[in-house]
């Protein structure tokens, strides 16, 4: 079965989000970022989620994680929750 294993960070608005996946391309550390700005209760291990498989996350969220390139951060992807930047850092198929 696929599963895949991805950190993200959480924030309530898409500015803050795009500002901050502007401070992670200009080199800042995404663990960092999580820890200090992200909504999720995953940002105490840096937004990082473990392993999961398919449908274990939400649509919007499941579509990027199992399609998206390994290690290039991904989004804004609007949830329900609100903005999230996420970047897998493995997968299987």
């Amino acid at each position: 079965m696929a599963s895949a294993k991805a950190r993200h960070l959480l924030v309530s608005t898409e500015e803050q989000c795009l500002s901050l996946k502007q401070e992670i391309e200009n080199g800042a550390d995404f663990a960092e970022i999580a820890k200090i700005n992200s909504s999720c209760p995953s940002s105490a291990q840096g937004g990082d989620l473990g392993e999961f498989g398919p449908g274990m996350m939400v649509p919007e969220f499941d579509k990027v994680v199992f399609s998206a390139p390994i290690n290039q951060v991904q989004g804004p992807v609007k949830t329900q929750f609100g903005y999230h930047l996420l970047v897998v850092t493995e997968r299987t198929d």
